[in-house]
């Protein structure tokens, strides 16, 4: 009986130190940076998904600039090829490589829009306006899943770092997590520089 209760008290004890030096709070927020980063790489693949159809659309174009065409045809290739799995997070070189290829769609995607306005007959297209609006939607949703996970990291990073549960986190390997950076976000937030000095061809 002595036993037992001597074990009830340890594993109380072990709880409780375990509730004070932060354990809970890592469970919880790793959990929370687990469901944003899901959110995030949501957003990109819807974003991805309509690719196609843009591409499509902006075919019947004949007179299109290819190599803006082939740019996002092949950086969505590029970003489509990285497995975002949720331990992607946890990996700062892997992060850091998905971050640049979707920030490379995400300007080729600018510019061929910045493009598309020296051909009138897009302008008028229903398809490609249909197409361009749901990409804004697009990008509108990444932006908000992008703060949201950073929030989530920030969070996560702080009790990784501040003491006592640093010390919780280098016994349970809590190890700091990448988040998306400044320089990536002034990059892809950047419009590109498009020479209009030249004409399409006429037909």
């Amino acid at each position: 009986m002595i036993r037992r209760h001597w074990l009830v008290a340890v594993a109380l004890a072990s709880i409780t130190a375990l509730s004070g030096c932060g354990y809970n709070d890592f469970q919880r927020l790793d959990e929370q940076v687990k469901s944003a980063w899901a959110e995030v790489v949501n957003q990109y693949q819807r974003r991805a998904d309509l690719i196609p159809n843009l591409v499509s659309t902006v075919k019947g174009q004949g007179q299109f600039e290819q190599e803006t065409l082939t740019r996002v045809v092949e950086a969505r290739a590029k970003a489509t090829s990285i497995q975002a799995t949720p331990e992607l997070v946890n990996n700062p070189e892997a992060f850091d490589k998905f971050q640049k290829a979707q920030g490379e769609l995400t300007g080729a995607l600018s510019r061929l829009m910045v493009v598309s306005e020296r051909y009138p007959e897009l302008q008028t297209n229903k398809g490609f306006q249909d197409v361009r609006a749901e990409l804004a939607g697009a990008e509108n949703r990444i932006a908000v899943a992008r703060n949201r996970f950073i929030k989530a990291v920030a969070d996560y990073n702080t009790l990784a770092r501040s003491f006592p549960s640093n010390l919780t986190a280098m016994a349970f390997n809590y190890t700091i997590k990448p988040s998306f950076t400044v320089q990536n976000e002034a990059a892809i937030s950047t419009p590109p520089v498009v020479d209009f000095s030249s004409k399409p061809a006429s037909k």
